[in-house]
């Protein structure tokens, strides 16, 4: 990997209809598909966000799949894959590996369709997702440590066994049911110009950028469609410089859903030739944008639903020098782990200046402590933890250490209240800002 995943990939604008090469997946293919998922799928609303717009200039809309069946957008794939099985493969049953969501869509496509599923589940995957798939009646197994571990043993307990292998991206009809949201977008947004969602192995940005870029030749007309991943885990932007898909050594993010470690080949194919760029965001940025959207939106998105509002956060249309009327972010899911919650919501408000944490060493002496607390009252900031030690390592005989954790308003409060401890002669040590 090199410095370059930190930028955005502009990839070939989408040919015109004469010289357009034919593509694994086909406007017709989603239309088809949409059907088949008619009264099995929620057709979920597109909601306004003000407070977005306003940040970013353009008028902002939210396509809510965090509000879906099984809670992300990965039944619409899953049941159009396991729809067009025979019946010889039906009695087989189906195998599956994912981090949870596509794990869930495929267990409820299964319940729907009297399938039998076996899902692979990476070890350390979030206790809701886990439960919820073996609610909705699928066997789970748990194996490795990542989505591309448990996907190979789910491969070699189809070839063992015959079940029927349900891939999470790469395949035409997995990308052809999450098209199905470009197709409802466009026609909830008809006028939207540029529209932003999150990648993993890229079956749903294949999918919408399909369907919108069709529905946009129609109308001659173009309409933007931007792919984001989580900066330490983007396998996109090395595998479109190349023309290759390259795996990535590594994978660490909170983005559980998006935490892949190599482009699906079918979805490559599609987004290479469709997709106007692939930009990244930070760990930071995501956990600033769930924090933005339970606050603003009163919307529980996951970090892989939320990295098209981490990229509007972080000025990404900006960088790519897109001046955006109308924009359109797909959130693809809400399953998020409560514990997980909690952490990316305390580093959220770090992020944002609005939770702080200073370590300072003291003098063992009365009035130490009550005056340290009368600062930070005088400062208007409200302390939410203590930690007092006078036994360590690194402590002298006579020394105190002490750890705060204060609510504050924003870096510019934060730093008062720092310059305010300072001023009576500690020295506060930043542990977040």
């Amino acid at each position: 990997m090199t410095d370059s995943l930190d930028e955005s990939v502009p990839m070939q604008q989408p040919p015109d209809t004469t010289t357009h090469q034919t593509l694994p997946v086909t406007l017709a293919d989603i239309e088809a598909a949409a059907e088949l998922l008619e009264g099995v799928i929620a057709h979920t609303p597109v909601e306004h966000s003000r407070a977005l717009g306003t940040l970013t200039g353009s008028d902002v809309y939210l396509k809510c799949e965090n509000l879906q069946r099984a809670g992300s957008f990965k039944v619409r794939g899953a049941y159009v894959r396991m729809a067009r099985l025979s019946e010889e493969e039906k009695a087989r049953g189906v195998v599956a590996a994912s981090a949870g969501n596509h794990a869930q869509g495929v267990a409820v496509a299964a319940a729907r369709l009297g399938i039998t599923a076996r899902i692979y589940m990476p070890l350390g995957v979030a206790l809701p997702k886990l439960t919820a798939t073996k609610d909705h009646g699928a066997e789970v197994i748990l194996h490795g440590h990542n989505v591309d571990e448990a996907l190979a043993e789910a491969q070699r307990y189809a070839d063992a066994t015959g079940a029927v292998f349900v891939h999470p991206f790469d395949n035409a009809d997995i990308i052809a049911g999450q098209g199905t949201i470009g197709l409802e977008l466009l026609e909830q947004l008809p006028d939207v110009d540029t529209v932003l969602m999150g990648v993993g192995g890229g079956g749903l940005l294949a999918g919408v950028a399909t369907a919108v870029k069709a529905k946009a030749r129609e109308q001659g007309r173009e309409i933007r469609v931007i792919g984001v991943q989580a900066e330490n885990a983007a396998s996109y932007p090395p595998s479109l410089a190349a023309d290759a898909l390259v795996p990535l050594e590594k994978v660490s993010t909170i983005a559980d859903g998006i935490a892949v470690g190599r482009p699906g080949q079918l979805p490559f194919t599609i987004i290479r030739e469709l997709v106007d760029d692939v930009v990244t965001v930070s760990e930071d940025a995501l956990a600033r944008a769930l924090v933005f959207l339970l606050e603003r939106s009163k919307l529980v998105v996951e970090p892989a639903g939320a990295v098209g509002v981490a990229a509007l956060l972080e000025g990404k249309l900006a960088e790519l020098g897109i001046d955006s009327r109308r924009t359109a972010v797909v959130l693809s899911g809400g399953n998020i782990d409560p514990l997980l919650l909690l952490k990316v919501i305390q580093r959220g408000l770090a992020v944002a200046g609005r939770y702080l944490t200073v370590r300072m060493m003291l003098d063992d002496r009365a009035g130490e402590l009550a005056t340290i607390s009368r600062v930070i009252a005088e400062s208007d900031a409200n302390v939410t933890g203590v930690d007092h030690t006078r036994i360590g390592g690194s402590l002298s005989m006579g020394d105190v250490a002490i750890t705060i954790d204060m609510e504050t308003k924003g870096h510019l409060h934060s730093e008062q209240v720092l310059d305010n401890l300072r001023a009576e002669g500690f020295q506060p040590l930043i542990i977040t800002t």
